[in-house]
C-alpha cells in the first residue's frame, strides 16, 4: 500500500542521487530557505519529528505550517515549546505478550464494525506491522544439552492456541508479518535486521520517497533501536493499534536533554557498567517525557552495540527515548549486520544532505545537558528492586547487607538445610543466574566476554554452585553462531550456561521453577534469595516468586556470580572458589582483557553470519510451519479457549460517542505507594492456584502445570481482569502489612481486588485508585490499563504518572488525575474508607484543574484541586468515546 504524504510539496521536496538512482525526500534545509524558520541547531532526534511534519503538511493530516514553525521557535526558546503535534511513525513493532491482545482487539473490531454496518476490511493495518514471538519460552529445563529442545517443545504445548491465532492474523490482515518462535527477541531482531535507519516507500503518486525510519512498539524497550538512529519508543498496545490503523500519535514537542560522553572505557569495564551509571544519572536528573540525545567526542570510541544497550534502557531512566545520531559507526554496523550496500549509501547521503549527520562540527541546542567521562566508569550492578539503584562492585557486599537490614529487615547468617542436598540455603545466595534479554545479548563484546570468563573458569576446574539455576537465552540466533565459531559455547556449557531458548525468559519473568527443595528451604527460613541477570528489569515479584532481591549485571558478571553463588561476597577482593589444586581463584584471574574480547569479536561476528541467520526469518522451523489455521475474514472465537476470548470492549457499542460525566460517590479500590510499576498493576509471570486467575482456570479443568503465565494469557480478558493488581509483592495501604492483590470489599472485609471490584460493580458503585509518585513506571503493557478499566475504575489519582501508562489509561477511558498543592494520600490521611466525587468533567479541557470532594468515614468533607491529565484535545474525544479504539472504530464505520 503506498504511503500518503502531504500535497503541498513544492517548498520542501527535493531529489537525491544515490548510486545513480534518484529518490525524493523532504528537505529541512529547503524548509529553512523557504522562510519557515531556522532549524540548523535542532538536535537530530527532533529533526526526525520535524521531517515528519514536512512530509505530511497540508495533506489533510492535521499538520500545519505553524507546526513546522514551532520547531524553529523551540530552538529560539532554549529548547522548549510544548506545542501539540500529530506524529505518524513509519511502522509498528510488537512482541507476542502485547501482540496477542492487540490482534484480539483488531479481530474484535472487525466484529464491531460489522455490527455497526461497516466493512470488516476497513480494519487493517495501514502501516507495516512486525510481530516477533519472543516472550513465550520458559526455562523449565536448564544446564544440560537437551534444555533448548525440551523448552521449545513445552513452549509449543503451552501456546498452540495463541500461535494458531497469530497465524490466522498473519493471513487475515494486510501489512502484518509474524516472526516465528525461536528466532530471537523483537528488539534485537529489529536492530539486527528489520530497521533500516532510512526507510523508503512509494507515495500515492508512485514516486519513491526516502525518510527517517521511525516506529512505535508495544514494548517499552522499543527504544533500543535509537542506538542506530531510528526514532522509536514504546506505547501501549491500545495506542499502537490506533497508530497502525492510521490514527496519528498526539504528542507535545518534547524537551531534548543532551548527554555528553567523553573519554574512553577503561580495562575491566563493560557497556553494561556504563549504562547502569547512565540510568542512575538520568533518573536523578529527571527526564520523564523527554528525549535524551547522546553526543560528544566519546561517541567516536563507543561501538553501536554499547549505544544500543544505553538506548534499550531508556524506560529505566524514564525518557521517551535515548537517541544516537547517524555517524560512521552507524554505517559500520549496518554493513556488518548484512544490510544492503545501496541502503547504506542512502543512509550516508540522506543524513549528510538533510542535516542528520554527526561529525566533529555537530553542536545542536539542547534544553539542558549533562556530561559523563567514560574513563570514570567502574564495574557495577544494580538492585535489588529498581534499575536505577546503582551499586559499584566494590560496595556490592556491604550494600546487600545494608538492604538486608534496612529493606528486608532480616538477619544475615541464618542457614536452612536443603532436603536431599549437602548444602544449606542462606539469604544472599544466588538461585538464578541468567544471561538473557536483548539489553546485553545484542552486544557481542559482553557476550564474548562472558564466554571467555567461562573458558578461563572451566580451565581452572571451577563450576557453578549447585543451587544456582543457570541459563543462556540470546536475543538472536546470530549470538549462537559467533559463540560457536569462537568455541565459547562449549565452555559456557561446561559451567551450566547451556542454551535454553531464544527469547526474553528470565527478564520477563519466564525464569521457570527453581528446584522444589530449594524453594521450600527459602520459604521455611523466610530467606532473601537473590538473582543476577543481564536484563533491564528487576522489579519486585517479576523474576521469580522465590526471589526477593534481583540484580542487573553484565553477562561476564552473571557468570562470576554463578561461580561464587552468593551476593554476600566482595568480588574485587575475596576468592570466588578454588582451582583443581585447591588454590584460591579470584575474579581478576578469569576476567578477559579488552584486547582478547576485541580480537574474538573481529574474527567471529561477521556479515555472513547475520545474512545466513536472517535469510528465512519469517519462515520458521517445522514446528511453526505445521501450525494449522484458517483464512477467514473474521475470527471464529473458540468458546472453550482459556487463551483467546472475544473481549467485551465493543459489544453493544452505539454509533455515536457519549459524553464525559462527573464522578459521583466513588469508592477506593486500592491505595498504592510510590514507583508502583505496571508489573505491580498487571504482572506477567506465574500465578498460584489460590489466586482468582488460578481458580478461574481450575474451574475450567486446566491443571496447574498448564497455567503458563499471565503474559501468555493476555488474549483472555477473564484471566487478565483477575490478575490486575495481583502482583505478589504489591502493597495496598488500605491493609496493614498485607502483600498481594487484596483490598476491602463493600462489607469492609478483606478480599481479593477482583472480588471486591465485582461486588462494587454489582452495586453500580464507581471506583478510584490512589497512587504516589511515578505511578505506572516500567513496561508499556496495555493490560495495566485494560485491567484497571474492566475492574470498574473510573479514575486514578496519583502524585505523578509515567508517560506510557498515563496514555494507556486515557486510551481505555480511565481518567488520570494528579494531586496538586502538596496534597497526597498521606497528607490527606486517606485510609480507603472515603468517598470521592470529581466535578467539572462535563466541560473538561486539556490539563484543566478540577475540584474533588473527599467524604471521610466520619462524614467530614474536604475539597481539593486535582490536575486532570487528559493532556490533549484528541484525548478528550477518546474519553468521550470510551477509549481510543472506540473512537477509531466509530470513524472507520462512518467512512465505510
Amino acid at each position: 500500500m503506498p504511503i500518503k504524504v502531504g500535497q503541498d510539496t513544492a517548498k520542501t521536496r527535493r531529489s537525491l542521487s544515490v548510486n545513480g538512482k534518484s529518490i525524493s525526500y523532504y528537505s529541512i534545509p529547503a524548509a529553512q530557505e523557504a522562510g519557515l524558520g531556522d532549524f540548523s541547531k535542532l538536535p537530530a532526534a527532533l529533526k526526525v519529528v520535524l521531517e515528519n511534519m514536512l512530509r505530511f503538511e497540508d495533506g489533510g493530516f492535521s499538520v500545519s505550517v505553524d507546526d513546522i514553525k514551532a520547531f524553529a521557535e523551540w530552538g529560539a526558546n532554549n529548547g522548549k515549546n510544548p506545542r501539540e503535534i500529530a506524529y505518524r511513525p513509519a511502522r509498528v513493532l510488537m512482541q507476542d505478550f502485547t501482540g496477542v491482545p492487540a490482534v484480539v482487539d483488531l479481530a474484535a473490531m472487525r466484529d464491531g464494525i460489522k455490527a455497526l454496518g461497516g466493512d470488516a476490511q476497513k480494519i487493517n493495518p495501514l502501516n507495516p506491522v512486525d510481530l516477533v514471538i519472543d516472550h513465550s519460552v520458559m526455562i523449565d529445563e536448564f544446564g544440560n544439552p537437551r534444555a533448548f529442545q525440551m523448552n521449545v517443545d513445552r513452549e509449543y504445548e503451552r501456546n498452540m492456541e495463541r500461535y494458531q491465532f497469530l497465524k490466522w492474523g498473519q493471513s487475515a490482515f494486510n501489512n502484518f508479518r509474524v516472526v516465528p518462535p525461536g528466532t530471537g527477541i523483537c528488539h534485537q531482531v529489529n536492530l539486527e535486521y528489520l530497521a533500516q535507519t532510512v526507510w523508503t516507500d512509494t507515495d500515492q503518486n508512485g514516486e519513491e520517497v526516502a525518510y527517517p525510519d521511525t516506529l512505535v512498539g508495544t514494548d517499552s524497550h522499543t527504544t533500543m533501536v535509537n542506538g542506530m538512529a531510528v526514532l522509536g519508543w514504546g506505547v501501549g498496545g491500545i495506542e499502537a493499534e490506533a497508530a497502525m490503523l492510521g490514527q496519528p500519535i498526539s504528542m507535545l514537542i518534547p524537551e531534548v536533554i543532551g548527554f555528553e560522553l567523553t573519554g574512553e572505557m577503561v580495562e575491566g569495564t563493560t557497556g553494561t557498567d556504563l549504562v547502569l551509571k547512565v540510568v542512575e544519572m538520568l533518573r536523578a536528573k529527571g527526564v520523564v517525557g523527554k528525549f535524551v540525545e547522546f553526543y560528544g567526542e566519546g561517541l567516536d570510541r563507543l561501538p553501536l552495540a554499547d549505544r544500543a544497550t544505553i538506548a534499550n534502557m531508556a524506560p529505566e531512566y524514564g525518557a521517551t527515548c535515548g537517541f544516537f545520531p547517524i555517524d560512521n559507526e552507524t554505517l559500520r554496523y549496518l554493513r556488518n549486520t548484512g544490510r544492503d550496500e545501496d541502503r547504506i549509501a542512502l543512509v550516508e547521503a540522506y543524513a549528510k544532505e538533510n542535516g542528520f549527520w554527526r561529525d566533529e562540527n555537530y553542536a545542536p541546542v539542547y534544553t539542558d545537558t549533562l556530561t559523563l567521562d567514560m574513563s570514570t566508569i567502574v564495574p557495577a550492578i544494580s538492585g535489588p528492586k529498581r534499575p536505577q539503584d546503582y551499586v559499584p562492585l566494590t560496595n556490592a557486599k556491604a550494600a546487600f547487607r545494608q538492604e538486608m537490614e534496612n529493606t528486608f529487615k532480616r538477619p544475615m547468617g541464618k542457614e536452612v538445610p536443603v532436603k536431599g542436598e549437602d548444602y544449606t540455603m542462606e539469604s544472599g545466595k544466588v538461585v538464578i543466574a541468567s544471561i538473557t534479554s536483548c539489553t546485553n545479548t545484542s552486544n557481542p563484546y559482553v557476550m564474548i566476554g562472558a564466554g571467555l570468563v567461562a573458558r578461563k573458569a572451566a580451565a581452572l576446574g571451577l563450576n557453578r554452585q549447585p543451587w544456582v539455576k543457570t541459563s543462556l537465552a540470546p536475543g538472536s540466533q546470530v549470538v549462537s553462531a559467533y559463540l560457536e565459531a569462537a568455541g565459547l559455547q562449549e565452555d559456557l556449557d561446561k559451567i551450566g550456561f547451556n542454551l535454553v531458548g531464544y527469547g526474553c525468559t528470565t527478564c520477563i519473568g519466564n525464569s521457570g521453577p527453581i528446584q522444589k527443595e530449594i524453594s521450600e528451604a527459602i520459604a521455611e527460613g523466610d530467606l532473601v534469595a537473590t538473582s543476577v541477570l543481564s536484563g533491564n528489569r528487576n522489579f519486585e515479584g517479576r523474576i521469580s516468586p522465590d526471589v526477593r532481591a534481583n540484580y542487573l549485571a553484565s553477562p561476564p558478571l552473571v557468570v562470576v556470580y554463578a561461580l561464587a553463588g552468593t551476593l554476600d561476597i566482595d568480588l574485587t577482593s575475596e576468592p570466588i572458589g578454588q582451582d583443581k589444586d585447591g588454590n584460591d581463584v579470584y575474579m581478576k584471574d578469569i576476567w578477559p582483557t579488552q584486547k582478547e574480547i576485541a580480537e574474538l569479536v573481529e574474527a567471529t561476528v561477521t556479515r555472513e553470519a547475520f545474512q545466513s541467520k536472517y535469510a528465512d526469518v519469517f519462515k520458521g522451523d517445522e514446528k511453526w510451519q505445521s501450525v494449522e489455521t484458517t483464512d477467514a475474514e473474521t475470527y471464529d472465537w473458540p468458546p472453550t479457549s482459556t487463551y483467546i476470548q472475544n473481549p467485551p470492549y465493543f459489544q453493544g457499542m452505539g454509533a455515536q460517542p457519549g459524553t464525559i460525566s462527573n464522578i459521583e460517590g466513588a469508592k477506593v479500590l486500592a491505595i498504592l505507594g510510590d514507583m508502583v510499576t505496571t508489573d505491580h498493576i498487571s504482572p506477567a509471570g506465574s500465578f498460584a492456584t489460590t489466586s482468582p486467575a488460578g481458580k478461574y482456570l481450575l474451574e475450567r479443568q486446566v491443571q496447574p502445570r498448564e497455567f503458563n503465565s499471565y503474559g501468555s494469557r493476555r488474549g483472555n480478558h477473564e484471566v487478565m481482569m483477575r490478575g490486575t493488581f495481583a502482583n505478589i509483592r504489591i502493597k495496598n495501604e488500605m491493609l496493614d502489612g498485607v502483600e498481594g492483590g487484596y483490598t476491602k470489599g463493600p462489607d469492609g472485609q478483606q478480599t481479593s481486588i477482583y472480588d471486591a471490584s465485582m461486588a462494587y460493580q454489582a452495586e453500580g458503585t464507581p471506583l478510584v485508585v490512589i497512587g504516589g509518585e511515578q505511578y505506572g513506571a516500567g513496561s508499556s503493557r496495555d493490560w495495566a490499563a485494560k485491567g484497571t478499566a474492566l475492574l470498574g475504575v473510573k479514575a486514578v489519582i496519583a502524585e505523578s504518572f509515567e508517560r506510557i501508562h498515563r496514555s494507556n489509561l486515557v486510551g481505555m477511558g480511565v481518567i488520570p488525575f494528579e494531586f496538586t498543592a502538596g496534597d497526597n494520600r498521606k497528607t490527606l490521611g486517606l485510609k480507603g474508607d472515603e468517598t470521592f466525587s470529581i466535578h467539572g468533567l462535563d466541560t473538561i479541557q486539556p490539563l484543566q484543574a478540577v475540584p474533588c470532594t473527599i467524604t471521610y468515614a466520619d462524614g467530614t468533607e474536604k475539597t481539593i484541586t486535582l490536575k486532570c491529565r487528559i493532556d490533549t484535545a484528541p484525548e478528550i474525544e477518546y474519553i468521550e468515546n470510551g477509549g481510543v479504539l472506540h473512537y477509531v472504530l466509530r470513524n472507520l464505520a462512518k467512512a465505510s
